[in-house]
């Protein structure tokens, strides 16, 4: 058993900073780095890429980005660990492996993750009564017909722990936590035991803190943001494991950014529900027996963990589609520029329902005014310009069409002073829902492959 373990945050988000695992890879030593991609909504964007053309599927950067660090991480025997795989793991993998012939690279394991897809299994589950219906408002499964785009099980560590133990130098996954992609090495390195809640509790909330990448390290940070060295050169966050559940977040030295309790604890509060029962495939964490504490510049201890059994269900991410939406802006310019561009909303409105087109909503915002708070903004003195932002959605795809054409008549036929129209009319895009259910853990099982080029 190693004494400890480091693992590093690659990327938060599928579009994150493409120097993040380059930097982690080669400006200080790492035992594994994790990447995450996996959004709610980013797994219906793959799904609809992987229909026109099965080859796809899979966050296209992630491929990017192990080009340009494998030959590193094999040499400092650097374990990837990512869910950038989405709706296709295995057509992500094949690409890595035609890569690395083209480069003379051999003995390269890859281990794939996957059986998380059930969109194909929707009737066969209904069949079985197996419901999939809204967890949080109740709402039955059939009220969306057969509009979902995607359906995908939240599996967590165990399946990579068994790439790992397969000895796969790269484990590419579809829809794994967020968390379980850090909890996996610590499972894997010390030998914790499936019931060993307070240690895999303790991995787990180390995997939360890493997920977002440079939101740990000083991005994003509020409470005092200005105090955060070099965000240009931002370091990302490093969780560095050990034996009894006791991680430190770091990052490598050198590096911009920050690592304090502050920054850590406010990415612990990110996204978490209930503080007191945070569940994840693996187990149910107690976020509120968290202790940290500042043990040295850019070094944070976290300890005193505190894990309950896992659940008999995995989370299901869906998604459908629900309508269509349109977004158009206008700049207006002083003198009288809130005023201008509150007449040109109500002129517009006022067309639309002359037309009798028909929507679910309509929203203005007025930006340089009220597009952050809404009704508690505070009006200045003066404005010097003001962009309108108005959106439609609708089920009517003809009306949300019709919208676009009546942004632009407005330069002529509305305020003076209004320019910033580019780009052309607004075009419909397809509005993709969320739809989250439970599945019991009986009912899919994770598929774990691992290949050799």
């Amino acid at each position: 058993m190693k004494e400890k373990i480091r693992i590093a945050s690659g990327q938060g988000f599928w579009g994150d900073l493409q120097t993040a695992p380059y930097d982690q890879v080669t400006k200080g030593p790492i035992d594994y780095i994790m990447m995450d991609f996996l959004a709610e909504v980013t797994m219906s964007i793959m799904q609809k890429q992987k229909k026109r053309n099965p080859e796809l599927g899979y966050a296209k950067d992630l491929v990017h980005i192990i080009e340009h660090i494998l030959p590193i991480c094999l040499q400092k025997n650097i374990r990837i660990i990512t869910n950038g795989g989405g709706v296709n793991p295995k057509g992500c993998r094949d690409v890595i492996f035609a890569w690395a012939r083209r480069r003379g690279i051999k003995n390269l394991k890859i281990g794939t993750v996957f059986g998380d897809d059930i969109l194909d299994r929707m009737d066969e589950l209904k069949r079985r009564s197996i419901r999939l219906d809204n967890m949080e408002t109740k709402q039955p499964v059939e009220s969306i017909g057969h509009k979902f785009l995607s359906a995908n099980v939240y599996f967590g560590a165990t399946p990579i722990v068994d790439a790992l133990r397969q000895g796969a130098h790269i484990i590419i996954t579809g829809r794994t936590t967020d968390t379980g992609l850090t909890l996996a090495p610590m499972i894997y390195e010390f030998g914790w035991r499936d019931d060993e809640w307070d240690r895999i509790a303790a991995g787990t909330v180390a995997g939360h803190i890493l997920e977002c990448g440079g939101q740990a390290s000083g991005g994003n940070f509020s409470a005092d943001w200005r105090s955060v060295p070099d965000l240009a050169h931002i370091g990302f966050p490093i969780a560095e494991a050990y034996p009894n559940g006791d991680v430190i977040i770091t990052k490598h030295e050198g590096t911009g950014g920050l690592v304090s309790r502050q920054t850590v604890t406010e990415q612990l509060m990110y996204e978490i529900g209930n503080p007191a029962n945070y569940i994840t495939p693996d187990c149910v964490a107690d976020f509120t027996s968290i202790q940290l504490e500042d043990i040295a510049p850019n070094r944070v201890r976290m300890f005193g963990v505190k894990g309950k059994p896992a659940t008999d269900s995995y989370k299901v991410s869906m998604s459908y589609l629900d309508g269509y939406t349109a977004i158009g802006t206008l700049t207006y310019a002083w003198p009288d520029a809130l005023e201008k561009a509150k007449a040109a909303d109500q002129i517009l409105r006022t067309r639309l329902a002359d037309l009798g087109l028909t929507f679910d909503e309509i929203r203005s915002e007025f930006m340089g005014y009220n597009s952050c708070h809404g009704p508690l903004s505070v009006m200045p003195d003066e404005i010097n310009e003001v962009v309108l932002r108005i959106g439609v959605r609708g089920h009517d795809q003809k009306s949300v069409e019709r919208f676009g054409m009546e942004l632009a008549p407005l330069i002529l036929t509305g305020p003076p002073a209004v320019t910033g129209f580019a780009g052309g009319r607004p075009k419909p895009s397809e509005v993709i829902a969320y739809w989250p259910a439970l599945i019991p853990k009986t009912a899919v099982q994770p598929i774990v492959e691992v290949a050799e080029v």
